[in-house]
């Protein structure tokens, strides 16, 4: 089973390890906030799924998406009313929340909210929003470009590491295959690893068509989201980034790639039986190495 040659650094947030020797993790909610109901709903029916198939959460939901293709699209209810939803996440449920930050003055407040700070594709360049989030000293999530080769984001994670903060995930999301399409490569995830860093594989982000409106049933192909997880899982990967709603039809952004919450469970499980393969492969060749 593919394994990165460089154990990567396990990654804390909360009471969660993610990383090498430890269980799958999940990322996962509704792509963008829309309100408090529907996030406490998703919260609890992602949360019960998670706990079933015994996986540790992260609750992820965007308090604003600041690159969607119209101006008239749904953006999320702005940094104070959505940190305020989160929170609320936090303390009824008791998960730690993530959630993407854009400019440098959302960092203050929403790290004093946030578990992880989330780092969106296109940003993942920029070097003041980098260094500014990297200080606060939280966990970052970083989402590699569509644009980039995953040996590449060696950079920014050495202008992380370059002011004292090692609590770096790197998340696979596919690569620009034409104008519209992405294609996941799978070598991505050792690669990735190999820079030291816990690897998140985002199944959901990989089938979006860009350029489509995310309501536009030709937009996405939702249906190869448990092939491309089992391959992300396969290939290596820490964790599972999932976009779920528990209606995706209704969903206000990327409804035609959203996960079905009623779903999840059965895939979770499918996926953790492959994460303990593959650990178990790992483990087996480490011994065997060790005997020569």
């Amino acid at each position: 089973m593919p394994r990165s040659m460089r154990a990567p650094r396990a990654v804390s947030v909360g009471k969660i390890k993610v990383g090498e020797g430890f269980p799958l993790a999940l990322i996962a909610g509704p792509c963008v906030i829309e309100n408090e109901k529907t996030a406490l709903e998703a919260a609890e029916k992602i949360a019960l799924a998670a706990e079933s198939a015994r996986v540790p959460l992260i609750y992820k939901s965007s308090f604003e998406k600041d690159n969607r293709s119209s101006a008239s699209a749904y953006r999320g209810p702005g940094r104070k009313k959505g940190l305020a939803i989160l929170k609320q996440v936090k303390k009824k449920f008791g998960l730690p929340v993530l959630s993407d930050i854009h400019r440098e003055e959302d960092v203050p407040e929403a790290s004093d909210t946030l578990d992880v700070l989330q780092i969106p594709a296109f940003l993942c360049q920029q070097t003041s929003l980098i260094l500014a989030a990297a200080k606060t000293g939280k966990p970052l999530n970083i989402k590699k470009g569509q644009f980039m080769a995953p040996e590449s984001m060696a950079s920014a994670v050495s202008k992380i590491r370059s002011v004292g903060n090692h609590d770096i995930l790197l998340t696979e999301r596919g690569t620009s295959f034409g104008y519209h399409r992405l294609v996941s490569d799978m070598r991505a995830v050792p690669i990735m690893r190999d820079l030291g860093c816990p690897v998140v594989f985002d199944a959901g982000h990989s089938v979006r068509y860009y350029g489509v409106p995310s309501d536009d049933p030709a937009g996405g192909e939702r249906q190869f989201i448990p092939v491309l997880a089992r391959a992300g899982i396969a290939a290596g990967a820490d964790a599972l980034f999932l976009e779920c709603h528990p209606r995706p039809a209704q969903a206000l952004c990327d409804a035609v790639t959203q996960y079905p919450v009623g779903e999840l469970r059965g895939l979770l499980e499918q996926l953790t039986a492959i994460h303990r393969t593959v650990a178990g492969a790992a483990s087996a060749a480490d011994k065997r190495g060790g005997r020569h």
